[in-house]
């Protein structure tokens, strides 16, 4: 396949840094047709990139919905568009997230840390910061890579090199000096080692001791039983024996089973400040984003994703639409991972289906505001709006919310040809 510079600009026909070109294959006809990118798995591996960048970046670009995560290594991007255009775009890519600032080389590595996106050059040293306000920067803080687990293209790059290099599990034993069976010479007898007869007395000694102590070893479990006090009563009482700073981690768990209600809980004490605050100030529109984000940090929930489930029940009223404009910049701090987005809209669902029936009506009007401030992806919303759930509210109210959720998510699935009609 032809490649090209992964700098299109340097036109040294010996320049190291390649990559394949862009192949796009368009499929499909009217509101259906899509391009999809044969290669893109194979281009981001030579970026040192994550495919799903490179599509997300492309969406935001051409303003088209993308997969972000296909199991047939098909990266789809709704409409038609040509090889060409999406190579220019993928010039934008690589000056913004794959070059160094400083050398202009292309052998960076991405940290993400403390809200930061690095750029780590293996050239020159230069540890270079990446334009946070871009769009793809939100994606790539909010879809981190799990530590210790590795990309679907790294692992079949690596599979297939140990096929080409025709080493298997038992190849790589035996370069480890062999399984724990096995002699230490493939010639035993010549060095002296000779193999025991299965009747001899040697292995027949072995044979009973290694029962014997099996045996002992079930006496011994048998006879020691230990037993713990699970009751509610003695759960609580060992609880208050713990020191504070123990007793807060055991509040603010990111489990998901509800924490121990009272005054030890402390997403209720988070929701019961808000309230009460709001009441002595007039309402919850007179609640400052600082003094909640402070209260939340003296807490030591500020990070969790069980505090966004809070103020979705907590920090608006009747207003709801008019007031998430004014609160996006402390919710966008806040929500870091679809994890907290997930319970953000299920706090919301709560809100408007338990204790704001009323609302029901206006919840398309308050995801397109969701949407509209990045609060939350596309892929989150779609997910969330293609099933009922019982997690947060009961199942009949969870599909009343949905449906009137209808006209937005309708709105969702057609933007890109919407936006095709705005221009």
């Amino acid at each position: 396949m032809a490649t090209v510079n992964i700098r299109r600009d340097v036109t040294d026909p010996f320049y190291r840094y390649k990559m394949e070109r862009l192949q796009s294959k368009i499929e499909g006809k009217g509101n259906g047709i899509k391009t999809v990118i044969v290669n893109l798995s194979s281009v981001a591996q030579s970026l040192a990139r994550p495919p799903a960048y490179v599509i997300k970046y492309f969406g935001f670009e051409l303003g088209a919905q993308t997969n972000t995560n296909p199991n047939d290594d098909r990266w789809i991007i709704n409409g038609a568009h040509d090889a060409g255009k999406l190579q220019d775009y993928l010039d934008g890519f690589i000056s913004k997230f794959v070059l160094c600032k400083k050398c202009k080389n292309p052998e960076t590595d991405v940290h993400i840390k403390d809200g930061r996106i690095l750029l780590d050059c293996k050239a020159c040293g230069q540890r270079s910061d990446v334009d946070l306000r871009l769009k793809l920067s939100s994606f790539i803080l909010k879809n981190q890579p799990k530590k210790g687990k590795k990309d679907k293209s790294t692992k079949k790059a690596e599979r297939r090199a140990k096929k080409e290099a025709g080493i298997t599990d038992g190849d790589e034993d035996s370069r480890n000096g062999g399984s724990p069976g096995d002699s230490n010479s493939d010639n035993a007898e010549e060095n002296g080692e000779v193999e025991l007869e299965a009747g001899s007395d040697d292995e027949l000694t072995r044979r009973i001791n290694a029962e014997a102590s099996n045996i002992n070893e079930v006496e011994d479990a048998k006879e020691v039983e230990w037993s713990v006090d699970v009751s509610e009563e003695a759960v609580k009482a060992r609880a208050k024996e713990l020191p504070d700073d123990l007793k807060r981690a055991l509040v603010v768990g990111d489990d998901d089973e509800e924490g121990t209600n009272g005054e030890g809980n402390a997403y209720d004490q988070f929701g019961k400040w808000i309230l009460d605050t709001a009441a002595e100030k007039g309402g919850v529109s007179k609640l400052d984003d600082v003094d909640i984000y402070l209260k939340a940090k003296e807490l030591g929930i500020e990070t969790k994703h069980k505090t966004l489930t809070v103020l979705a029940q907590t920090i608006f009223d009747d207003n709801i639409v008019k007031q998430i404009d004014a609160r996006s910049g402390m919710l966008k701090k806040m929500i870091t991972s679809e994890r907290h987005e997930k319970a953000f809209l299920g706090g919301t669902e709560r809100f408007v289906g338990k204790e704001k029936p009323k609302l029901i009506p206006q919840v398309s009007s308050i995801l397109m505001k969701y949407y509209d401030n990045e609060l939350i992806s596309e892929e989150v919303l779609t997910g969330w709006g293609s099933k009922a759930s019982k997690k947060y509210v009961d199942l009949s109210t969870s599909k009343s919310v949905r449906k009137s959720a209808e006209k937005f998510m309708e709105w969702l699935a057609n933007a890109e040809s919407d936006e095709s009609d705005d221009d």
